[in-house]
């Protein structure tokens, strides 16, 4: 079981930056099939929350309570920057009343992405601050969603914070504090002892949140094709901006790792959850950027990857040409 484990994780990670994209598309294809299965949207979500929480302990928390200055400036880019940006693009291309400005928003202000912590990993970052980011700003998560809503939306639209912020407990708080309730009572054993079974299992989740909520879209697909050239162009801009804002504004800190970890942070976001909540509080039309955003943001963070790998390898070559001269 461990082998199995340990290589399905290996050749998703892999391969993520195409199976999310095939598993959305499954989702539009096989729309009437798993029409019947979207109310388990939630539940598959808190396991994939649950599962990363269970690699986190007060240890990891407290070091990046350490580095507040780090924090505060992710969540400022994440959270305040990118959303402002986000509105402006929306209003000035579809004006203030359609739902994509909402959708283009919502994913500005969503959680920071469990997916980043991966990427992280694998471009030099630091992990242990990645995923202590990605628990705080899920456990902000009910007060900085609704927060950020009523702020943009509240003279146009009526949600109701509550409901929201209730959701957002079910979902995101209460996984991740059982979840890092669990690392400590086990001292951080039990994520190597159920990760076999665990990551797989999360991961497949994963794979069935973004194809049930395409599901949940498709019917309304066929009002999106005069869009879909202003708005796929639009999305990709959003998505590369968060990634951009990320690396050049912690290029003052002249520390390669912090800054790969603050570039993933800031581009990567929750956005199964920004689904979620699109579909249950927004018109359907609200989602679509979220969507868009899933076929955007693993590739981009692919990207990303190959782009500091090139820039870490070209300053490398530098140095060593200088200590060579």
């Amino acid at each position: 079981m461990r082998r199995f484990g340990l290589a399905f994780n290996q050749y998703f990670e892999k391969w993520m930056f195409l199976i999310i994209p095939c598993s959305l598309l499954a989702g539009f294809f096989m729309a009437s099939e798993l029409q019947y299965f979207i109310g388990a949207v939630p539940y598959l979500f808190a396991f994939v929350t649950f599962t990363m929480a269970m690699g986190c302990g007060m240890k990891q928390l407290k070091a990046s309570a350490g580095r507040p200055g780090l924090i505060i400036l992710v969540f400022i880019l994440a959270h305040m920057i990118s959303p402002i940006v986000a509105y402006a693009a929306g209003i000035l291309t579809f004006g203030a009343d359609s739902p994509y400005v909402i959708g283009l928003v919502l994913f500005a202000i969503i959680p920071l992405g469990v997916s980043s912590v991966l990427w992280v990993g694998m471009s030099g970052g630091n992990i242990p601050l990645m995923l202590a980011m990605v628990v705080l700003d899920s456990l902000l998560s009910p007060f900085v969603v609704p927060a950020g809503i009523h702020l943009f939306f509240n003279s146009a639209i009526e949600v109701e914070a509550g409901p929201i912020m209730l959701d957002l407990t079910i979902i995101i708080v209460l996984p991740t504090i059982i979840g890092v309730s669990l690392y400590e009572w086990s001292k951080g054993k039990i994520a190597d002892r159920v990760k076999p079974a665990a990551a797989p299992l999360s991961k497949l989740c994963f794979v069935l949140v973004v194809a049930l909520n395409a599901a949940a879209i498709a019917p309304y697909i066929g009002q999106l094709k005069q869009d879909m050239l202003t708005l796929v162009p639009l999305t990709i801009a959003l998505v590369a901006f968060c990634y951009a804002i990320g690396y050049f504004a912690a290029a003052k800190l002249k520390d390669k790792g912090k800054q790969i970890t603050v570039s993933y942070a800031t581009g990567m976001r929750n956005i199964s959850l920004g689904i979620v909540l699109a579909l249950g509080y927004f018109s359907p039309l609200a989602a679509v950027p979220v969507v868009l955003s899933i076929l955007i943001q693993q590739p981009m963070a692919t990207l990303h990857h190959y782009i500091l790998q090139k820039l870490n390898n070209n300053k490398a070559s530098e140095t060593t040409s200088l200590h060579v001269g």
